[in-house]
């Protein structure tokens, strides 16, 4: 339905703030407490070059919501079909790997349907979640919208339709499911953590790493936070606690301007900078087929 992909792709537009930030430092973190995930992208090749990663990760992630993306000229077809040639090497080479085959658990093959729905919750269905919970505006219309955009993107990148949620209501307890009870930590997903944060700082956007931990570890919960070994930051941790609901409100048209500590209004100005930095690193990458795993 052409007409729920342009609603969705509008809504991610519109709503750009939230969910750039959800995706970035929400569902990015959260990917290094999946241990088959963290796992799987520690020794492959792309776990060498972490910033290279997080490009192509952008480059999907853009063109998921990009507003042409699905019509011949858009770009999401070509991503979506690269993507798969890389997620196919990936399961041909890695299980060539010791050190994977060492800590995968008994799994043979990585990057499964089920592994592919599981990060899709952990970025469709929490960055839905979180939105709600945040008190962020979301109709009816555009939250169906938004949803057909990921069930689109998950029939192109493999998955069997009938493992694809139908509704929010299955997919929030799809996810309850799959995604919330595998949640742990790894040495492998701790160390991903630490490359993410040095990236994530390294974009000068004002966001310093005791922000980006404390904002994190808010949007995260305290549980995953330490999961990943993001730092406490108390202080900072009480203050987005109690200021961000005021300030999304605000935003939403809900109350009039808040008092708002200051550094409130710079982490929000930072968190516009990355999402925009991040969503133009998207335009420009290329995917390209791995080869080889990480480099021992």
């Amino acid at each position: 339905m052409k007409a729920a992909l342009d609603r969705g792709a509008q809504f991610s537009k519109t709503k750009g703030i939230y969910v750039g930030a959800l995706y970035g430092l929400g569902s990015g973190l959260m990917s290094t407490a999946i241990p088959r995930e963290s796992r799987a992208v520690y020794y492959s090749k792309g776990g060498a070059d972490m910033k290279d990663r997080i490009a192509k990760t952008a480059r999907l992630g853009y063109d998921i919501g990009d507003l042409d993306a699905y019509l011949p000229h858009g770009s999401m077809i070509v991503t979506a079909v690269k993507t798969r040639m890389v997620h196919a090497a990936v399961r041909h080479l890695l299980p060539q790997s010791p050190a994977w085959s060492q800590t995968s658990g008994g799994q043979k093959i990585p990057i499964s349907q089920a592994d592919i729905m599981v990060t899709w919750h952990s970025l469709a269905t929490f960055v839905m979640r979180k939105m709600k919970q945040w008190g962020v505006r979301v109709n009816t219309a555009d939250a169906e919208a938004y949803l057909h955009v990921w069930q689109v993107s998950a029939h192109m990148l493999g998955v069997s339709d009938e493992y694809i949620p139908a509704t929010w209501d299955a997919a929030n307890a799809q996810s309850k499911q799959v995604l919330d009870p595998i949640l742990a930590h790894t040495p492998e997903g701790e160390a991903l953590t630490e490359v993410l944060l040095g990236i994530v700082a390294e974009l000068d956007a004002g966001l310093t790493r005791p922000l980006i931990g404390a904002f994190s570890r808010y949007t995260l919960g305290g549980e995953v936070g330490d999961m990943i070994g993001l730092a406490k930051q108390p202080v900072l941790e009480r203050l987005i606690a109690t200021a961000w609901p005021l300030l999304v409100a605000f935003r939403e048209g809900l109350i009039p301007l808040p008092a708002v500590p200051a550094v409130l209004w710079t982490l929000e100005e930072a968190l516009r900078k990355f999402v925009l930095l991040f969503l133009s690193e998207g335009r420009r990458i290329a995917i390209d087929i791995p080869d080889v795993n990480r480099p021992s």
